[in-house]
């Protein structure tokens, strides 16, 4: 059962005074320390900061691929800490869309197919996934290759599929994890083009990145040292 929290329309995210603590032998590590921010619709972040710092665990938790080890994280007017594993599949199912840096596509399928396995798990029918997955990969620039698998394509094709997967269940919130560090200079503008694009159709992107020049294309940069927001930039 999801439980409704306070809701403002505005943000998509808040975190009120989360702590990450991984226990590492008979060390605590305080991956994150208490940090309390928020993140608006249509926004478009940058987290930066250097190793250790916070920024991946950071983007762990937005993305409800782990837990916070106290404090509260709503998102979308869900308080995400009160959510069994099942209920919280289901959020990050509905709301969320992933693009990381190794792509992560499944090698066996097709590009129309590792568009559409996000729809599967939605209970999407086959035709209207294949129909969904034809206009991303036009949207995306790769309505040519719908047949051809990963290791087809080049490093910039596979992240492009990997943006058509991330909007297959049409999220608000996209989660980016250094989305240009594994490819060539030229490629890595293209798909921060494609990144500006979105937002300006209205998606909320927050990118973690260690590269100040990418950072500033989002008009938030947030930067993190020792698990902690040191500064917040606004353009």
């Amino acid at each position: 059962m999801i439980n409704q929290a306070d809701k403002n329309e505005d943000l998509v995210i808040r975190l009120e005074d989360v702590h990450k603590i991984y226990q590492m032998g008979d060390q605590q590590v305080n991956a994150l320390a208490g940090v309390s921010t928020t993140f608006s619709a249509g926004g478009f972040c940058a987290i930066m900061g250097p190793s250790g710092s916070g920024k991946s665990t950071m983007l762990n938790l937005l993305g409800c691929l782990d837990r916070a080890t106290r404090g509260r994280y709503i998102l979308e007017g869900t308080d995400v800490s009160t959510l069994d594993d099942d209920a919280l599949s289901e959020l990050r199912l509905r709301h969320l869309g992933f693009i990381f840096q190794s792509f992560n596509l499944i090698p066996q399928l097709t590009v129309q197919r590792n568009i559409e396995l996000p729809l599967y798990y939605l209970g999407w029918d086959s035709e209207s996934s294949a129909e969904r997955a034809v206009e991303l990969a036009d949207k995306v620039g790769l309505a040519e290759r719908l047949n051809h698998r990963p290791t087809e394509l080049s490093g910039g094709q596979m992240q492009r599929v990997a943006i058509a997967r991330a909007l297959a269940n049409d999220p608000r919130i996209l989660l980016a994890d250094e989305p240009t560090g594994n490819l060539d200079t030229a490629t890595g503008e293209q798909i921060l083009q494609l990144l500006a694009e979105l937002n300006e159709q209205g998606k909320t992107i927050i990118m973690v990145t260690h590269e100040p020049d990418i950072a500033m294309l989002a008009r938030t940069r947030l930067h993190m040292r020792d698990g902690l927001i040191e500064t917040i930039e606004e353009d």
